[in-house]
């Protein structure tokens, strides 16, 4: 039976930990340096809390890291002295190649088999079986053992930093979509002008549901803004070591921990709220109540 650690225990870590455990895994241990993320993973009643991510790795078969991009250097660090065994570590963070590279160093140093995965979807969606692209001279060993679990993975390169070099491209777009979308609808609502500005998208960019969209990617970077931020300065890393200027995305990196602070204000019905248009006016409400530096109106133009 193979036993499975989760390093992080947020949304991914809790994810995971879930479809494991759906799929028949029996032998779940966790570690989270936040208090509140180990009650919460010890609340299932089938995941075993350890105190430290040594005890967490230490006899597991597959260790899945899944913290903040900023912390992803930190979580390999801290698995040294539980990778004996020789564990396959499974990063699952959205981090820059280079990162990638330094984390494959720390753990193999430590005795583990290191596998970067670039998760190339949100994972709520799909959670364990989000499409992945692997790297590393063990990825194909790991798809090898993981093929019970019917994961999505695919092996991209037995070099390090090719696969996640696709996910940070990608971020650019995706990101900046939430980034976009959030600046254009909070304007155009104020304006009064938000339906119009939604034709006209679906006019130039179909998409069978633009207004949906619009309030799934805006929720998005209410909640996980700061993760997000997180990881598009790594994007902006990958850009530069590109040779280019990441002027868009270290943008997208304060917008993203502007709308992170935003969300932390509302409620969570608030948030929750399934038309876009609420969505928009609880969010412009809580921006004049606390004099955000985006909100330049009192009031509309015909107030």
């Amino acid at each position: 039976m193979t036993r499975f650690a989760i390093i992080g225990f947020g949304e991914v870590g809790s994810i995971f930990a879930r479809d494991l455990h759906a799929a028949g895994a029996s032998g779940i241990a966790a570690y989270d340096i936040d208090e509140t993320a180990r009650a919460r993973a010890g609340g299932g009643g089938y995941v075993h809390v350890r105190s430290t991510a040594p005890e967490a790795a230490a006899f597991s078969d597959v260790v899945f890291v899944s913290v903040t991009a900023g912390s992803t250097l930190s979580a390999a660090k801290s698995l040294s002295g539980g990778l004996d065994r020789a564990p396959f570590v499974v990063d699952v963070n959205s981090v820059s190649p280079a990162t990638k590279q330094e984390a494959a160093r720390v753990v193999t140093e430590a005795g583990g088999r290191y596998v970067e995965a670039a998760v190339m979807t949100s994972v709520p969606p799909q959670g364990l079986r989000s499409p992945m692209l692997l790297g590393g001279p063990h990825a194909q060993t790991f798809v090898e053992l993981a093929a019970p679990l019917n994961m999505q993975l695919r092996v991209f390169s037995e070099r390090i930093g090719e696969a996640s070099s696709v996910k940070m491209c990608r971020s650019v777009m995706i990101k900046g979509l939430e980034a976009l979308t959030t600046e254009c609808m909070l304007a155009a609502r104020h304006y009064g002008v938000e339906q119009e500005v939604l034709r006209s998208l679906d006019d130039t960019l179909p998409h069978e549901d633009w207004p949906g969209l619009a309030r799934y990617v805006i929720s998005r970077a209410l909640l996980h803004g700061r993760r997000r931020a997180e990881e598009m300065r790594e994007v902006a890393r990958t850009v530069q070591e590109a040779g280019v200027e990441p002027m868009l995305s270290r943008s997208i990196a304060t917008r993203q921990d502007w709308a992170y602070e935003q969300g932390r204000r509302l409620s969570p019905d608030q948030l929750a709220a399934p038309d876009l248009g609420v969505l928009l006016d609880e969010l412009s409400a809580s921006m004049r109540r606390n004099g955000s530096p985006d909100c330049r109106f009192a009031s509309p133009l015909d107030a």
